[in-house]
């Protein structure tokens, strides 16, 4: 069943209909590359390819009687061949082919078709967090570490972090759904008694995919855990996003929040609230995602050269986990492009503890200017938690004291309160992210 949700053209790739499409795809391929060979006559081929056909209710009516896909769709198939009056010729489709080469070659077809959407989405959301990242470059902000602050960035910088992370998922996808381009058509043991290793290379390069240099039964499902894996992490970095917007947009920190459309209600019982759903959705399903994980790798062990443990598994976890991954990346994306930012909530969160994020250049200045560094580091925390504790201002404190005086300047103190002095590599590290000429 495909979750209502699912944007069309994915969902129809899972779709029964296009699934038995792509059996069809494989097998007629086989019989032209067989017939290109002349082990099937060619006339037999172009019938084939002509007339071929089924119909999906017919598929599922079979198989209820005879309990077996495959044979349900090679029988539909040879009833469309018998109302074309070319009933003959079905003696020639899957000639030589056991289930699960037309399985596996045609879920490898499937797979393309997703992976497809998939890396196209993927750099949709690149490109807005680029735009973002431009857009919001010199736009300060404190840094937190374990949730306190820390030390002064920008949140541009905060989005390149994110660009950057897609860049390698798209590699990493890349590189899965490649892995997963592979068709075999070697027979029920792998050994190709049926149809030579020539003729599988002929019918992969006809359909566009690799022939498996070596196979079981079953194309070797560690391709397969691998995509899936692929999925999850690039999944994790939509979860990663969407948990950060949930951070800032929390009541006492309101530095971004996820737009929110006019109409809208976020409660039943308080119209006061603006709930971030739509991350709180993201951080959600991205746990499907990664739960599929698991299921995964356990396919990759299989009993002798073959069971079927895997398909059941796979008839779920590859439909779910690409359409789920097509969402999340969809709703990043929008969550991203339409995002609300608050720079001046920002500069105000950042001069909260008035000065306190600028501690450890302090501590470099006085080392630089002479003094021990455990001496320093004593010094400073000192102020720092009488200022933590007090709420009081930490740069007046630090100003006023006669042993920091004693080694900076009141210009040299200035200077380590310089956001201006924090925050001067950011085009350097935009230059690396983006190239020269963004930055």
């Amino acid at each position: 069943m495909i979750p209502r949700y699912t944007r069309p053209e994915m969902g129809r790739i899972w779709s029964d209909r296009n699934k038995f499409q792509q059996w069809l795809e494989v097998e007629l391929a086989a019989s032209e590359a067989l017939a290109q060979l002349g082990v099937v006559p060619a006339e037999a081929a172009r019938l084939l390819r002509e007339h071929a056909g089924f119909e999906v209710e017919r598929i599922h009516e079979i198989e209820n009687t005879v309990k077996h896909d495959v044979i349900a769709f090679t029988t539909a198939v040879a009833e469309t061949m018998q109302a074309s009056g070319h009933g003959e010729v079905s003696r020639w489709f899957h000639y030589g082919l056991t289930s699960n080469d037309v399985v596996d070659t045609a879920q490898a077809l499937l797979l393309q078709q997703a992976s497809a959407i998939l890396l196209g989405d993927l750099m949709q959301l690149r490109e807005a967090l680029k735009r973002r990242a431009l857009e919001f470059r010199h736009t300060v902000q404190i840094g937190r570490t374990h949730g306190v602050h820390a030390e002064p960035i920008t949140f541009g910088l905060k989005l390149a972090i994110w660009y950057e992370e897609a860049g390698r998922n798209l590699t990493r996808l890349g590189a899965a759904a490649e892995e997963v381009r592979v068709g075999k058509t070697s027979g029920a043991v792998g050994t190709f008694g049926h149809i030579d290793p020539e003729t599988e290379e002929l019918i992969c390069e006809k359909l566009n995919l690799k022939p498996a240099a070596v196979a079981s039964q079953v194309i070797q499902r560690d391709r397969h855990a691998h995509f899936v894996a692929a999925l999850a992490l690039t999944t994790a970095l939509c979860e990663k996003i969407a948990l950060e917007v949930r951070h800032l947009q929390r009541t006492e920190v309101r530095e971004a929040e996820e737009y929110f459309a006019r109409g809208q209600k976020g409660s039943s019982a308080m119209p006061h609230k603006r709930n971030p759903v739509t991350c709180e959705q993201i951080c959600g399903l991205a746990r499907v995602v990664r739960s599929n994980v698991m299921a995964a790798f356990e396919n990759v062990a299989l009993w002798h050269e073959r069971d079927i443990s895997h398909s059941s598994v796979e008839r779920v976890i590859l439909p779910d986990s690409t359409i789920l991954t097509d969402y999340l990346l969809e709703k990043t994306t929008k969550l991203v492009n339409q995002l609300l930012v608050y720079p001046e909530r920002m500069r105000r969160n950042l001069d909260l503890t008035r000065g306190l994020v600028f501690s450890g250049q302090l501590l470099l200045d006085l080392a630089a200017g002479g003094m021990q560094r455990e001496q320093a580091y004593r010094l400073v925390q000192s102020h720092a938690m009488r200022a933590w504790e007090d709420e009081g201002d930490f740069r007046a404190a630090i100003e006023g004291d006669a042993e920091i005086r004693a080694v900076l300047s009141a210009e040299k103190i200035a200077e380590a309160f310089s956001l201006e002095r924090q925050l001067r590599n950011v085009n350097k590290i935009f230059a690396r992210v983006f190239g020269t000429a963004a930055a």
